[in-house]
């Protein structure tokens, strides 16, 4: 009873080796070598990126990853890091925008308030910074004259790199959510007519919406029709995922052989934020090898977890959209076919557009070469396993 017991408190010392959530640092990032490169090259030399993945496989840490890279060997390129998760509007964009610019341009707060004074004048700037436990660099601006003239604000970086002598990366988060902004159309002219003059700043935009970011950048008639290089992120390859979790077990004196570091990977469709989120739970679990049972019971113990989200998800949708789901984990190809939409109750042909749409925009499933998948493998497990079992 000793030694369990000594087990466990040392399990709850020791750093877990697996990291889920947040960006990772160079030691916890997987693979990604050649996504890594492209995006160094395209950083080093002045070429817009647009990355593309659903939420949670990692495009935040290959941004950092990447910029991590160039900063190691080119100290005269400067990042600007922004995310518009919460940002819906234009005024709340320029607003994000000018901060992560400021932000990068120099580490001093000082220097940052004489920068802003003087190339953002006309909105009274007001520069703040928290520094408490948390520290929050805080931007206000006139919002009425930041959307009457914006000028100065999309163009803020190519002035500070000229006059500094430096290049910027700005990179920005959650891209697609301009697509909400009003007049979306008008608000990208103004991005392209500012942004494809400028030599000496070039743009990271990320988006975890599939369908909206291609609208955006590969549509002739949008303003950002081939705005940059265009990359969709693809999953970390099944035998990557093996190494890398046998190092990381070894790393830490426990054993993990390759079928079952094949059983986390598979067992979550090698999605990045689940096969972390797994292996950590097999590996609390794990004395000194672990094993298929401990996979299976850690994956059943996930999915158990988030049942109670599972639950308020699929209590959100309608009933076709739900019919429609039970085919997909049925692995029905033919979703279209007059028999399936018969035997699955999903109204009529013209509804199963409506349906796909719907369940796009709420980010539940996603269509790649014409196959219709759900997003979240955990989910689809419930749907099957739970939600589906009686009905």
């Amino acid at each position: 009873m000793y030694g369990i017991k000594k087990f466990f408190i040392f399990t709850a010392e020791m750093k877990t080796p697996f990291v889920y959530g947040r960006i990772t640092s160079a030691g916890d990032f997987t693979d990604r070598k050649p996504e890594t490169e492209k995006l160094v090259l395209n950083f080093t030399s002045s070429v817009n990126s647009i990355l593309i993945s659903p939420r949670r496989w990692g495009k935040s840490s290959l941004v950092a990853h990447a910029a991590e890279t160039v900063l190691r060997k080119r100290r005269r390129i400067r990042f600007c890091f922004s995310v518009l998760t919460n940002v819906r509007s234009e005024e709340q964009f320029y607003r994000n925008f000018a901060a992560a610019v400021l932000l990068g341009s120099s580490k001093k707060i000082r220097e940052i308030t004489d920068i802003a004074g003087r190339f953002l004048s006309r909105y009274a700037p007001e520069v703040s910074l928290n520094t408490g436990p948390d520290p929050e660099f805080k931007l206000e601006m006139n919002l009425k004259e930041v959307k009457k003239n914006p000028e100065d604000i999309l163009d803020m970086a190519e002035k500070i790199a000229t006059e500094k002598k430096i290049k910027f990366v700005v990179c920005i988060g959650e891209f697609q959510n301009i697509s909400g902004f009003d007049n979306p159309v008008d608000f990208q002219k103004k991005l392209r007519a500012h942004w494809q003059k400028q030599s000496l700043v070039s743009y990271c935009l990320s988006g975890s919406k599939r369908q909206v970011m291609m609208d955006i950048f590969a549509t002739q008639a949008m303003p950002l029709f081939k705005f940059g290089d265009i990359m969709p992120l693809q999953k970390i390859p099944v035998e990557e995922w093996i190494s890398f979790l046998k190092k990381r077990f070894a790393d830490t004196g426990k054993i993990i052989e390759n079928k079952v570091a094949r059983r986390i990977a598979e067992s979550v469709d090698c999605h990045p934020y689940y096969v972390q989120l797994l292996a950590q739970q097999c590996w609390f679990r794990t004395r000194s090898r672990c094993n298929n049972a401990i996979v299976d019971t850690a994956f059943s113990n996930l999915v158990l977890q988030l049942s109670m989200l599972f639950q308020d998800l699929a209590d959100s949708l309608s009933i076709t959209q739900v019919n429609f789901l039970k085919a997909v984990v049925d692995n029905v190809e033919q979703l279209s076919s007059q028999d399936v939409i018969i035997e699955y109750g999903l109204g009529t042909s013209g509804n199963i557009m409506k349906i796909k749409k719907a369940l796009i925009s709420r980010e539940i499933i996603d269509i790649e070469s014409g196959k219709v998948f759900l997003m979240d493998p955990l989910f689809r497990a419930w749907l099957k396993d739970h939600y589906f079992r009686n009905r």
